[in-house]
């Protein structure tokens, strides 16, 4: 029972990260200094889509649910959980070069819009 509440923790702290790592540039309107957690974070999240990198929480979820009983799963978080609901052909390296993109797009754009911000206040 621990160990499945362990990995049902996960999905939701993976899932989290990466409502972050697309939209977190927007808590830095809010609170600037979240900026030294978001742009590690947006970068680590491009970096697996451009480079088709395998994210480490999905074999540590697939280790509880296995020491849970239940069965893990092939392939990574994106694929098991997302996709289906996104894609429903499954993911390719074309999508995750555009899922990358959309990523790197907001967030410039909110970082922009906050640098624009930022200027306006200091009347640079």
């Amino acid at each position: 029972m621990l160990y499945r509440f362990a990995a049902d923790a996960l999905v939701l702290f993976h899932l989290l990260f990466i409502v972050f790592v697309l939209l977190g540039g927007l808590l830095v309107f809010f609170r600037p200094w979240l900026a030294l957690l978001h742009l590690p974070a947006a970068a680590w999240g491009m970096s697996v889509e451009f480079f088709r990198l395998y994210c480490p929480l999905t074999p540590l979820e697939n280790e509880l649910r296995q020491a849970a009983g239940q069965q893990g799963y092939d392939g990574g978080f994106i694929e098991h959980y997302l996709i289906p609901l996104i894609y429903p052909a499954g993911l390719t390296p074309t999508i995750q070069l555009w899922m990358g993109a959309l990523v790197l797009l907001i967030n410039l754009s909110v970082y922009a819009a906050l640098l624009l911000r930022r200027r306006g206040r200091t009347g640079a």
